[in-house]
């Protein structure tokens, strides 16, 4: 074969390539998005564990997307029986991801949490890393305050983009509020950290189940976490927010 034919026929079999490859990037993604939609009844209706499943089939086929992808890049122009390299397939961010249980937290609440961290509330309140990440914590004990975000796994109830906190009759955006009823059940609260005993961090009151997975750590700090020019959002508007602000921070009335 002379060297226009075999570059005519490189090229014809470079085209069909393209074509086939291109074709089950389109047909992978349109699996990843039905398996979505469903992913979103099933957390909806709480169905844990079948959605935690869903997601693990969604990562691998966005894997399998970045892995399409790179052979379609690497279909390069052949010279002297050695293939050009290409630029690396630039990864897609994959739509759900998979988060790392890190400890658990060990609260008095068993059947009832609070609202808000109540932070002289009567108990114990600890925080268990796994042993394996222990190490994280060193000097961690040095700060006053700590953020713990944690997995709110006993949550229950639809996910609705409407929210009425249960302090009040208004009714707001989800994300103008702090209800537990999101498309990513976490946990955010700011606890005092009184002291830390080995793997265990001995905290304040924290508004969390007993055996609730914990996600991170992240020290608090006064000067970048303390925002003196913060207000009230739309509880400003509110005729009665003095008894609102009671309800948020957990102070029996």
């Amino acid at each position: 074969m002379n060297k226009k034919a075999q570059k005519k026929s490189e090229e014809t079999g470079k085209k069909r390539f393209r074509l086939l490859l291109d074709y089950w990037i389109k047909h992978n993604q349109e699996h990843a998005s039905e398996l979505e939609k469903w992913l979103q009844q099933l957390e909806a209706e709480g169905w844990e564990a079948s959605a935690q499943e869903l997601q693990e089939a969604i990562k691998l086929a966005a894997g399998m997307n970045r892995h399409i992808e790179g052979a379609l890049n690497k279909l390069s122009d052949r010279k002297e029986g050695k293939r050009t390299s290409s630029p690396p397939a630039v990864k897609e961010i994959p739509s759900n991801f998979n988060l790392k249980k890190i400890g658990t937290i060990h609260t008095p609440y068993k059947n009832f949490a609070p609202y808000q961290p109540r932070e002289n509330d009567e108990g114990e309140f600890i925080i268990e890393v796994e042993p394996a990440y222990e190490a994280g914590l060193n000097r961690l004990e040095e700060f006053s305050y700590i953020y713990v975000l944690y997995y709110l796994h006993r949550r229950s109830g639809k996910i609705s983009l409407k929210a009425r906190p249960p302090w009040t009759d208004q009714v707001v955006g989800l994300f103008a509020s702090r209800s537990p009823h999101r498309p990513n059940p976490i946990g955010l609260s700011v606890v005092r950290l009184e002291r830390r005993q080995g793997n265990n961090l001995f905290v304040s009151g924290l508004d969390a189940f007993d055996g609730t997975p914990l996600l991170d750590l992240k020290p608090y700090l006064q000067e970048l976490d303390s925002k003196a020019d913060a207000d009230y959002g739309w509880l400003n508007g509110s005729e009665d927010r003095d008894h609102l602000l009671l309800h948020i921070k957990g102070i029996p009335h």
